[in-house]
């Protein structure tokens, strides 16, 4: 399974995968259909997935090599990220070293199609925010 295959899975069912993602190591960015945005990472042994409010994402400009505008614009692309200062709502973590018997470093060798089991198991975990109101 690729990025795009993904993609495409994840907007079946109402979710966006947004840019900045990535394969290998699998880190994703999804926006949820309550504008949240999940991050999944798999690092070491362990899966974590995060919850962030919208106002979490940022885009940074990445500057040109030489930035002389000669041979390039000055500027180079935007990138969405995470800010630095984002604090997660929720974490969630499935610790492989417990239940799978990991050792080093198998979380990150995971191919996107086998991560990708373990964030639609995380997934639900995540609840939306919810604004109680009282009554008088």
């Amino acid at each position: 399974m690729n990025l795009s295959a993904f993609a495409d899975l994840l907007a079946s069912r109402g979710l966006r995968l947004l840019p900045g993602s990535h394969a290998v190591p699998v880190e994703l960015l999804v926006q949820l259909p309550d504008g949240t945005i999940a991050r999944f990472t798999a690092r070491g042994t362990r899966l974590r997935l995060r919850h962030y409010s919208p106002d979490a994402l940022t885009s940074l400009t990445i500057e040109a090599e030489c930035g002389c505008g000669d041979h390039h614009p000055q500027t180079g692309p935007n990138r969405v990220t995470l800010s630095a200062f984002a604090v997660p709502l929720a974490e969630h973590t499935i610790d492989g070293e417990l239940l799978f018997g990991w050792q080093h470093h198998e979380a990150g060798a995971l191919r996107l199609a086998d991560a990708a089991t373990h964030f639609f198991t995380l997934l639900p975990l995540l609840t939306p925010t919810r604004t109680l109101v009282g009554v008088a």
